[in-house]
Formats: C-alpha cells, structure tokens, sequence
C-alpha cells in the first residue's frame, strides 16, 4: 500500500478542516487521535470512516492508511502528534433514563469530555446538551472523555420539558443536600448540571422537581467535579445504574 507522504494530501486536508465545529457539525464527523481512543472506539463496535497511522506501525488494523510521520503530524492537535488517527460518525439521541445527565451552559469541553467520563463510570443512559454547551465532538472534549464519547448516547435538549423523570437541579447554595434516589429508584431522574461560573439560569432551576446542593466546606466546584460527585451519589445504591 503506498505511503501518504504530502501535506497536502486530500484526504489529510479533510481531516485538518474538521478541526473547526462547523464543519463537523456539517458533515456530522469528528476526529479520535491516538491509540487509546481508536482502541476504545473498536472496543465499543465503532468503524471509522477513514483511519491514518504512521507508516510502518501496523496500528489501527485494516483499512488504516499509512502516512510518513511528518504528514500525520500535519493534521494532529497534539503538541507531541500522534501515530493513529480516525474519522468517526456523530451520533445523536433523545434525552432518556433512568439516568440523564443534562448540561446547561457548560462552556469548557474539557469540562464536558469529563462528564462524560464520569457518565460512563457511573452507567447514566445520556448526557444531553442544551444551550450554549461546548462541542462534545471537539478535540479537547474528546481526548478528555478518554473514549466515553464512544459509549455514553448523547442528545440535544432544547427545552426543559424534554428532559425525562425527575429533574433535580443542581446548585451551589440552595436547596437540600443531594442524596441518592432512595426507594429503589423505580422512576427516571435528569440531574441538571450549570455553567462553570454562573450555574443553571432561575428559569432553568423554577422548571425543575427540585433542587439540591452537595454539601462541601469551599465555595464552589467546577462543572466537572459537580457533576462526577453528583453522579456518584445518585448511583451509590446501585438502582440507577444503566446498562453501558
């Protein structure tokens, strides 16, 4: 098989373009660079569109073109570049339980990757988007979702009213501590996660069930702490746990 050794090569220009979130919102793809992701991505039954590796590595498995090292380089976000990369398909939902994650506002896709990392460890059935939220699609967010992107459905969540079960809003300095769903859990729950400085809107928090805190001695934790000790109370009983 021949060797991609230009810059300049189509196909790697293809992927250098999807580097910006219109384009992938365009063509409805997105990037998983480095070997853990596309490893987690075969685990999860996930087929790339397309799939680049250093030539000579043997990485990725069939259909994986080889590339000279200073061409994958090229398209790589990493500072240190990779040996593999893949294309894969976006892949959308509606927002359902027994466990939903909703976030509202989160901006930083670190963040956001994050979450649904933790998503995935404590078996939520989805973590849904509503707006202003960073692209979960992003190369930051990816990389932080250490291959959760692959596993945990994720949706679009315009309004309130979408959200399944029980919405608990979860806020910084109101409502009763945070417990976990509590008798048997028999009925599905959103938990409602705000933006890193500014938390849920007062309408997003007045359309929900009720609200709750987690109890702590600083002022405040970040998107992604929140929502993982959330996630870990919610699910300590085991009854919400979904089956990913």
């Amino acid at each position: 098989m021949e060797t991609i050794a230009s810059q300049q090569n189509p196909r790697l220009k293809a992927v250098r373009r999807l580097r910006g979130k219109r384009v992938r919102e365009r063509e409805g793809t997105f990037v998983a660079e480095g070997e853990d992701l596309v490893a987690a991505a075969a685990r999860a039954g996930r087929e790339p569109l397309a799939g680049f590796r250093v030539a000579g590595s043997g990485l990725g498995g069939a259909g994986f073109l080889d590339v000279a090292p200073e061409a994958l380089a090229s398209v790589s976000v990493l500072g240190s570049g990779s040996r593999v990369l893949a294309v894969y398909e976006q892949r959308w939902g509606v927002p359902e339980g027994p466990l939903c994650v909703y976030l509202h506002g989160v901006g930083d896709p670190g963040n956001v990757g994050t979450i649904l990392r933790s998503a995935r460890a404590f078996g939520a059935s989805c973590v849904a988007l509503g707006p202003g939220c960073a692209d979960p699609h992003a190369p930051k967010a990816v990389r932080a979702s250490m291959g959760a992107i692959f596993e945990v459905p994720l949706a679009r969540a315009e309004s309130i009213a979408e959200l399944p079960g029980e919405r608990i809003a979860l806020v910084a300095d109101a409502g009763e501590p945070l417990r976990g769903p509590g008798g048997g859990g028999e009925s599905p729950v959103t938990l409602l996660v705000g933006a890193e400085r500014e938390g849920l809107p007062a309408e997003v928090v007045q359309a929900c069930e009720r609200s709750a805190r987690i109890p702590i001695a600083a002022e405040s934790l970040n998107a992604a702490m929140a929502a993982t000790v959330a996630l870990y109370e919610m699910t300590r009983d085991g009854s919400l746990r979904g089956e990913l």
